[in-house]
């Protein structure tokens, strides 16, 4: 079991073992990368580059827990599918992910998201709207798993 969060440097020598994220310059939208040693703990790092990138949820307590159960898919679709579905309980239930789990599950993904109320958390950015499909990538390499990703705020 893995609980995410932003234990990297600014992404230089990155050692195998290593996890982490961040947001990257980008023209228009949002860029973020995470990283990690497999790929369901880089998908949960994405979620938590996505949530810093539009609000401060440090010392933030979650009020519920929630599960979602992804089914199997290509590893770009189940990047773009948790995403989509944080910003679908962003919209739709005002919620915020304070911390991820995730593993896999039958080739798919079982994520586990401990959240809190959009109005208990300082908002810093544009919220995102839309998961843009242009240039992301997600994959092993030399030292775990990573992935990049663009979200429209």
């Amino acid at each position: 079991m893995f609980m995410g969060g932003d234990r990297g440097d600014d992404g230089q020598g990155r050692q195998t073992g290593e996890c982490g994220h961040r947001a990257v310059p980008h023209p228009e939208h949002i860029r973020i990368e995470a990283w990690a040693t497999c790929r369901e703990h880089c998908l949960a790092e994405a979620v938590l580059a996505m949530v810093e990138c539009f609000a401060d949820v440090s010392g933030v307590r979650p009020t519920a827990m929630d599960r979602v159960r992804l089914a199997e898919a290509s590893d770009d679709d189940l990047l773009a599918s948790l995403l989509d579905e944080i910003i679908f309980r962003l919209e739709e239930y005002g919620q915020v992910p304070v911390d991820v789990e995730a593993d896999e599950a039958d080739g798919g993904l079982d994520v586990r998201l401990a959240v809190t109320g959009l109005a208990d958390v300082e908002i810093t950015g544009a919220v995102p709207t839309a998961v843009v499909w242009n240039e992301m990538r997600i994959g092993p390499d030399p030292y775990g798993w990573s992935c990049a990703v663009t979200v429209a705020a």
